[in-house]
């Protein structure tokens, strides 16, 4: 029957949004990703301070939902989001929760967001999938993208890292990521992102 849709979660340096792309164009479904959501919620006026007022929060989706349909979907139209959590007001990143879980409802989509995977979990229809490496693979390719040294390369996989885990405990109570919370984990050390995309996309199509 196939998955009608495919969330992403990754680790700096993993490759995940590149792979996140070419699953979408492989199986031919529209691309999402934080800095998409973002930018709608933006083109909608919505802002956490529109959130944090007395504005009730269904409008408010209802608006970024309709400006994400209305947004570019060929993978290389898409802009790269910053592979750590952007810290925002708790309402708003409810809001955004719930866009990612409407989204995913809505099927025929690809979703690279921090904690989609957890946030979609009771959904139907979705795969889950997990793409990382190994913090020495994933610093040296911080290092050559960012043109750092190893020392900083290395101290930035770790920041990312740290910030990913607080993200988890902060919005879904999680003291640590598991590989249960995935359907799929990849890992890209061998791996191309081409490799990488042509599993996940086989997996929902046979899941």
């Amino acid at each position: 029957m196939g998955s009608k849709a495919v969330s992403i979660s990754r680790t700096l340096g993993a490759h995940g949004d590149e792979v996140g792309r070419l699953v979408a164009a492989e199986l031919a479904f529209r691309y999402v990703d934080n800095e998409i959501i973002n930018q709608a919620a933006e083109c909608a006026g919505v802002s956490p301070e529109a959130v944090a007022s007395n504005e009730k929060t269904q409008p408010l989706l209802t608006r970024i939902l309709e400006a994400i349909a209305k947004a570019p979907v060929e993978p290389e139209m898409m802009v790269a989001q910053a592979e750590h959590p952007v810290n925002l007001t708790s309402a708003y990143e409810d809001l955004i929760e719930q866009v990612i879980v409407e989204t995913a409802q809505q099927g025929d989509v690809v979703i690279l967001a921090h904690g989609a995977s957890v946030a979609c979990a009771d959904v139907d229809g979705v795969l889950r999938v997990l793409v990382t490496a190994s913090k020495s693979t994933r610093a040296e390719r911080v290092a050559v993208g960012q043109s750092l040294d190893e020392k900083q390369a290395n101290k930035t996989v770790e920041e990312s890292d740290k910030e990913r885990e607080r993200y988890f405990e902060r919005i879904y109570e999680l003291n640590r990521e598991l590989p249960t919370h995935y359907d799929l984990v990849v890992n890209t050390d061998v791996l191309t992102p081409e490799q990488a995309a042509h599993i996940i996309s086989s997996a929902a199509n046979v899941s």
